[in-house]
């Protein structure tokens, strides 16, 4: 056991009691070593046998510095051994000697690195493995050599650190390989791994055999993993020396000096020196300290961002004192910051982040003391959670959330695996201030499933799912028949331009060659076969790659048989060979071609013409074995004569290309005519702007009108898109066409602005969308409004009053509407529009009907549910008798000022509306002097400038029909008091006058509170006041100068003030005899300047105004001097001094770092001086 101080007593347990000598089958318990402060643990079995052995238990334990707490890794080991009669096998007894490889209940290590020999120059491995599946952050490790190196710097051609990752199992395993092993190389090793607030360790041994351990060796070159010079190394374990019974401390405190080294012979002392060193201050008691009166707690804990106040008290106030962080000196800066009071010291952290969990020590003199200090990091919470979407296959997906704190680590999962940036790059994680962002590129059916955020304060989920869009054919391949030499030409179209497809006949792929060609433009695909051949007849079949369906059409070879015709055969158009009749309609999709092909026959060749309605398209009769061309327009119609067949041709047919064509042929033997009726179809037009008819607490109603054109074929549904107000995505809300032309939107979030637009939809494809609906926010209704009740009622009146709702939502209250309704009857409208008070009155209503109402509230989506009242008012007023409510401060005598305004408002009850009557003492009111305004529930009394002739009592009086109530207000107007009267002067002695008056005639209309007596010099005309508010009237006025002429004058006073003229009188005191005053010895009152509070020091920041203050007594008053650095600093304009009744006060106007220093203040008077000063710090304005 390695002693934490020389005295250290060491004491053996088992189950908290003190052991015995003795071993017995009962003491197979745990045990342990206590030495000071510190414990250790194990654990024994005892097993019977017939020979009983000696155990040896010895245990280890590190050294602390008292003060540091470091590890002392140099100083010697000394041994406290417990020796017990116990009988055991060899091999357990090895086994026992082996170290504990338990490690605490965090449990990282999945696999941890196990004790193992190796033969001096051989290779060994150490493994350990750590599993990261619920590790926010990848662990970090280190491996120890004893208690204290670490192996990271000794790395080199000696030892190895290695470390691998599994991805599938989420494992890492580190290594440490030792290469070409030295007998110096063995001993105790320690593996610890950590990962934020996670943390375990492991101890392992190595023996080295087939060499001895050096004892001292340098370490040589970087990479020799050589500890002999840093450790001093005792006999290895595997040679168990046999230990002494005696305590050999004990032996050596009782023996003589003489007999030291005859005992370090006999017990095998090596280190005696070093014993008697620890021997001698055994006996020495531990002193107290001296600089520190209450030191820093072990440890202390504070939240991230929190501020953290450090405290100790030291014995003397005026010692200086030094904080460090991790041994480095902290400097005063905006966070940290010094403070003095007394004999305490304070280091306060403000804002404290994860950079201040440290080690903080205080330095006094050559004593310390240290704390730990551990930075609670906050958990971070999810503030924007993610949204659940619904893409199509194929389109990029983004996943987004927020939470509470930059820089923060989340972790991604889908359907609780996590997801990791694999080699396919199909997950992408944007990190941009507190947003994240999980990005997949290219959507598959596979990606569906929930995904889930996850920081160490919360999760949010969100759905995705993804939707495979139907392949829709816009124009199927048709049925051909053809002859010889001529041109075939299947053709299709698509929805999705990307789709490839492949060409068969007679499920025999087509292969492209000079006759055939395959073409791939757009949506549009063709198989285009030249000069038809009879071989060329079959089954044609298109079928698109990635879908189970295909088209199909037949290619019929026609053979032209040549008979003799007679030279005169009139003209003939065979249409049926087509297929179709005269009257048939051909349907074309807008922006394709138009070909009709009409087989005609006729010798001579028949001139053909084409017309549309009444338009003729001209043609070329058809000259044997030449082609002839019309052209019309701007090129889209071209007219083809060949033999036997007249060709009509539209190249992108549009909507006015629609009509009934005639195709007339003609030779000098006839004509023949048919019509074809050709209908463009094509994509409807965008439907109208859709309109919000309504909206929920998550949904919307939204309408809107069918296009103006369908296209030629009807709608067969509609397509909805939303998106966020300050968005630029739009999201799909259906992808079957919707069939209604109102549709309700629902899983929207409250609060939040959104629009609507739409496309229509038929069988020819999807119309553009429509302009954008006015933005709208989804908000539920308000609750009803909360207590409706009558206020009041008149016979064609209800005054009605209630509260807002309880419930207002995110949307803001538009108003109230009321409506009212006889029994059994629809509900009426109080009034036009919403209110937005909370009372109303309801007038014209039916005398003696009765009647129910009801509020609802109205926001932006609606209605409320209606509070009504709990049952049918009746209109017709109630009786209700008079009763005047006289307020508090009228109740007594309201006393004014002249020309002061009155208003007095004087609430009332009674219905119906009562007679109000005023008097003044028993008469009708001057209209002129008073105004009288009455309402429905008071009356007012109204005089702008009052006069004392207002002064009375005024009574108001309410009657309604026999009943009546009178109250009376008193009403005082007061005013300045007159002049006394009669001021004369009734005696005359010594150095005084005796003064006696009348009172004023004139009291201001109130009580004489008091007189005011003044005299004046003649000479100086100076008014002195003798006395103030004497209440009676007379008086003497003394300390009056013979032979100087003086005036008196007296005012009298009220409530309001002084009278405005006083009374006079002039008056000379005349010199009897000459007053000698007597002498009296004059006392010495000087007294030496002392300081009654001195300057304490100060520590301020840069920039702001700073003060320093003390107080001093002395007689006379002392003069004062202000130093700094013992420089007079009484001239300069920085500083500012104040001296107010004995405390002095030094100014100092926004310091720099150059004002700091040492500032004395001087006091110096005739009798002496004295001497005071302090220290000033100037701390930086920002770290």
């Amino acid at each position: 056991v390695a002693e934490e101080g020389p005295d250290a007593k060491v004491r053996r347990q088992s189950n908290t009691k003190d052991l015995a000598s003795a071993v017995t089958k009962k003491d197979g318990t745990a045990y342990a070593v206590i030495a000071g402060g510190s414990k250790v643990k194990f654990d024994l079995k005892v097993k019977e046998k017939e020979v009983m052995e000696e155990v040896k238990l010895e245990v280890k334990e590190e050294v602390k510095e008292k003060e540091g707490g470091s590890l002392l890794g140099c100083r010697p080991f000394s041994r406290a051994i417990l020796t017990y009669e116990h009988s055991v096998r060899s091999t357990e007894h090895r086994e026992s000697q082996a170290p504990d490889t338990k490690t605490d209940l965090t449990g990282l290590f999945t696999e941890k690195p196990q004790s193992g020999e190796v033969a001096v120059g051989e290779n060994i491995n150490f493994v350990a493995k750590v599993n990261a599946a619920s590790l926010l952050k990848k662990p970090t490790i280190k491996w120890f050599k004893g208690k204290w190196m670490d192996l990271a710097s000794k790395s080199g051609k000696n030892l190895q650190l290695k470390e691998l990752y599994d991805r599938n199992s989420k494992v890492y395993t580190f290594e440490m390989q030792i290469i070409a092993a030295k007998p110096s190389f063995a001993g105790a090793y320690r593996c610890e791994v950590s990962s934020r607030d996670k943390f375990d360790s492991c101890n392992f041994d190595l023996t080295v055999h087939g060499g001895c351990p050096h004892t001292i060796q340098s370490l040589g070159e970087a990479g020799e993993l050589d500890f002999s010079a840093l450790l001093k190394k005792s006999a290895s374990k595997s040679q168990v020396k046999s230990e002494p019974d005696e305590d050999v401390w004990e032996i050596l405190q009782k023996a003589p000096a003489s007999e030291y080294e005859k005992i370090a012979f006999q017990y095998g002392i090596t280190d005696l020196r070093g014993m008697l060193k620890r021997l001698k201050k055994m006996k020495k008691e531990e002193k107290k300290s001296e600089a520190f009166l209450k030191k820093l707690d072990p440890a202390y804990q504070v939240e991230k961002g929190h501020k953290m106040k450090l405290c100790i008290e030291v014995a003397n106030e005026d010692v200086d004192v030094k904080w460090l962080k991790n041994g480095q000196e902290i400097q005063s800066t905006g966070r940290y910051i010094f403070e003095s009071v007394g004999n305490k010291r304070y280091l306060t952290i403000n804002h404290c982040s994860l950079s201040d969990d440290a080690t903080y020590t205080c330095v006094v003199g050559n004593e310390k003391c240290t704390t730990e200090l551990f930075v609670k990091e906050p958990p971070v919470t999810i503030t924007s959670h993610l949204e659940d979407q619904m893409v199509m296959k194929g389109e990029r997906v983004e996943l987004e959330c927020e939470v509470s704190e930059e820089g923060a680590t989340v972790k991604w999962e889908k359907d609780g695996v996590e997801l990791t940036r694999d080699e396919s790059f199909k997950y992408r994680f944007k990190k941009d201030g507190r947003k994240h962002v999980l990005i997949i590129n290219e959507a598959t059916k596979e990606d569906c499933g929930h995904y889930t955020v996850k920081t160490n304060g919360g999760e949010s989920m969100a759905e995705l799912m993804v939707s495979e869009k139907e392949l829709e054919v816009y124009q199927n391949i048709a049925d051909l028949t053809v002859k010889a030499k001529d041109e075939a030409v299947f053709k299709c179209e698509v929805s999705d331009e990307t789709v490839k497809g492949i060409w068969y006949k007679n499920g025999v792929e087509v292969k492209a060659d000079a006759r055939t060609h395959i073409t791939h433009i757009g949506r549009i695909h063709k198989l285009t076969i030249d000069d038809v051949k009879p071989e060329d007849q079959g089954d044609y079949t298109f079928v698109p790659e990635g879908y189970a369906f295909n088209l199909s059409a037949k290619l019929n070879f026609l053979e032209v048989k040549i008979d003799y015709v007679p030279r005169q055969d009139p003209p003939k158009i065979h249409l049926d060979c087509m297929g179709h009749t005269a009257d048939s309609t051909i349907v074309v999709v807008a922006g394709n071609k138009l070909r009709l092909d009409v087989p005609i026959t006729g010798d001579p060749a028949p001139t053909v013409v084409w017309t549309k309605g009444e338009k003729n398209v001209p043609s070329s009769p058809i000259p044997t074995g030449r082609r002839a061309a019309g052209d019309q327009g701007d090129g889209r119609l071209h007219v083809e004569s060949t033999k036997g067949h007249c060709i009509f041709t539209i190249e992108g047919a549009d909507k006015q290309d629609e009509g009934l064509y005639s195709v007339i042929v003609r030779n000098p033997a006839g004509e023949d005519k048919a019509d074809i009726n050709v209908k463009v179809v094509d994509a409807p037009d965008p439907p109208s702007a859709p309109r919000i008819l309504s909206v929920g607490e998550d949904s919307c109603v939204v309408q809107w009108d069918p296009p103006k054109s369908d296209g030629g074929n009807p709608i067969i549904g509609y397509v909805l898109e939303r998106k966020k107000k300050k968005s630029y995505r739009w999201m799909r809300l259906n992808f079957d066409p919707y069939t209604d032309t109102t549709y309700e939107a629902k899983r929207m979030i409250e609060g939040v602005e959104y629009e609507m637009r739409v496309y229509a939809v038929n069988a020819i494809g999807m119309s553009c969308h429509s302009a954008a609906s006015q933005p709208f926010i989804p908000v539920a209704p308000t609750s009803e409004p909360v207590g409706l009740c009558v206020d009041d009622i008149s016979d064609t009146t209800v005054s009605l009053k209630w509260r807002t709702p309880e419930h207002l939502g995110s949307s803001e209250l538009d108003g109230y509407g009321v409506e009212y309704c006889k029994e059994a009857d629809e509900w009426v409208p109080a009034f036009e529009g919403l209110t937005e008070r909370t009372s109303v009155i309801i007038r014209d209503l039916p005398t003696g009907e009765k009647m129910q109402f009801r509020v609802r509230a109205y926001n932006m989506a609606g209605p409320s549910a209606p509070t009504s009242l709990a049952q049918a008012v009746t209109i017709r007023e109630i009786m209700q008798k008079p009763k005047i409510w006289i307020p508090r401060n009228l109740r007594q005598t309201l006393i004014k000022k002249v020309e002061e305004t009155i208003n007095l408002v004087i609430p009332f009850q009674g219905k119906p509306r009562p007679v109000i009557t005023w008097s003044k003492d028993g008469e009708h009111l001057n209209p002129k002097q008073v105004s009288v305004r009455n309402s429905d529930t008071d009356t007012i009394l109204f005089i702008r400038k009052s006069e004392r002739k207002d002064s009375g009592k005024y009574e108001v009086k309410l009657q309604i029909e026999n009943v009546e109530d009178t109250a009376s207000i008193s009403i005082q107007i007061v005013d300045l008091p007159g002049s006394p009267e009669k001021l004369k002067i009734m005696d005359v002695w010594g150095f005084n006058v005796a003064l006696e008056w009348k009172p004023p005639k004139d009291n201001g209309n109130c009580e004489i509170t008091g007189y005011m007596v003044q005299k004046a010099d003649k000479k100086t005309m100076e008014w002195y006041t003798v006395y103030e508010l004497y209440r009676r009237t007379n008086c003497v006025v003394a300390d009056l100068i013979m032979g100087n002429e003086y005036i008196f004058r007296i005012y009298a006073v009220n409530m309001v003030g002084l009278s405005l003229e006083p009374s006079l009188h002039l008056f000379i005191c005349s010199s009897g005899f000459e007053y000698k005053p007597p002498t009296y010895k004059e006392h010495d009152f000087s007294e030496v300047p002392k300081f009654t509070h001195p300057l304490v020091s100060r520590s301020v920041i840069a920039g702001y105004n700073a003060t320093l203050s003390c107080s001093v007594r002395g007689i006379p008053k002392p003069k004062v001097t202000w130093y700094k650095n013992k420089m007079d600093i009484s001239n300069e304009a920085k500083y500012r001094m104040f001296s107010r009744q004995g405390v002095l006060t030094l100014e100092i106007r926004k310091p720099c770092s150059f004002d700091g220093g040492v500032y004395m203040c001087k006091a110096v008077n005739a009798s002496g001086e004295d001497v005071v000063e302090c220290k000033l710090e100037i701390r930086r304005k920002y770290p």
